[in-house]
């Protein structure tokens, strides 16, 4: 079975944002102060795991 890139899994900040129903900014401050984690794209662009998604919702709740 063929292997699925990385990067079809990963989401970007707006994705996230629409997906959590949280503000931008709000994941931004998440990220700062740890409670979730991005990668940078070579673009220098946010790039976050599906686990992401669930770590928002279990921080919003």
């Amino acid at each position: 079975m063929p292997q699925i890139p990385q990067t079809l899994h990963e989401l970007s900040v707006g994705q996230l944002s629409a997906r959590s129903g949280a503000a931008v900014s709000a994941l931004h401050f998440y990220e700062s102060k740890g409670l979730i984690s991005s990668r940078r794209t070579s673009g220098n662009q946010r790039r976050y795991s599906r686990d992401a998604l669930r770590r928002v919702a279990f921080v919003r709740a």
